[in-house]
């Protein structure tokens, strides 16, 4: 059974890396297209003023808690979350998964090129997997057409989708009923990291929960994103108190 908590409004579901895990081999049998969104305290605190963003989160198959606030939020107001489901792990584990079944993947998004040397590190240390296809994010809405069509053709089993949130999202739910994959899954800048263009947080940053301070350390010029952090936290404070 499906459990899933509020969050400011917002639905997570109430999983971990295993149960996460779990629901997508679910997915990959069956025949529809299933959506995967990873929101951090950003999107939760964007979907308080688009109710279209809102709407994209309540029909996605699986909301995982991607923001340590999420994980915080909840242990404030006891609604369960118990773990912190990071985009780029989950992701990992689906790419195992493609390996030991010999799936193939399609992955749209990033920087002219990103795309591409994503797939090609990810067949370096995946064998079995096969890139389907590569787009890159840089595209008009008239070229949608030809790229759904693309996905379509390539008989990819999964599709990544890098084209930045909230953006990635809105697109797999606009087009979720045009596309032949099992699952979509909006995954931002995971590719630029199997791309090798951007550094994941060293581990004792992830164990801590601060890989958000460490992209702070690393690009200053995000500090305006990131003070959706603290903004999120107060709202969560003020909501319980």
């Amino acid at each position: 059974m499906r459990k899933q908590v509020r969050i400011m409004g917002v639905p997570v579901d109430q999983v971990t890396l295993h149960g996460a895990y779990d629901s997508f081999q679910g997915f990959i049998d069956g025949s529809d297209c299933r959506i995967i969104v990873t929101p951090n305290t950003e999107i939760v605190m964007e979907a308080q003023n688009d109710p279209s963003l809102l709407n994209v989160i309540e029909d996605a198959d699986l909301v995982v808690p991607d923001g340590i606030g999420l994980i915080y939020a909840s242990k404030i107001q006891g609604t369960g979350l118990t773990e912190r489901v990071t985009g780029v792990d989950l992701m990992l584990k689906i790419l195992e998964y493609c390996h030991q079944h010999q799936k193939q993947i399609f992955l749209l998004g990033g920087k002219p090129g990103v795309a591409a040397k994503a797939g090609e590190n990810i067949v370096k240390k995946f064998s079995n997997i096969k890139i389907a296809g590569v787009r890159d994010g840089y595209f008009n809405p008239e070229d949608v057409p030809d790229i759904l069509e693309e996905i379509n053709n390539s008989r990819a089993d999964i599709l990544f989708v890098a084209l930045g949130a909230p953006k990635q999202e809105k697109w797999m739910h606009q087009y979720r009923n045009a596309l032949k994959v099992k699952v979509a899954m909006g995954v931002g800048g995971s590719v630029d990291i199997w791309a090798g263009t951007v550094k994941r947080a060293p581990e004792i940053y992830q164990k801590l929960g601060l890989e958000w301070f460490y992209r702070l350390m690393k690009e200053p010029w995000r500090y305006k994103r990131m003070m959706a952090l603290p903004k999120f936290m107060i709202k969560v404070l003020l909501s319980k108190k």
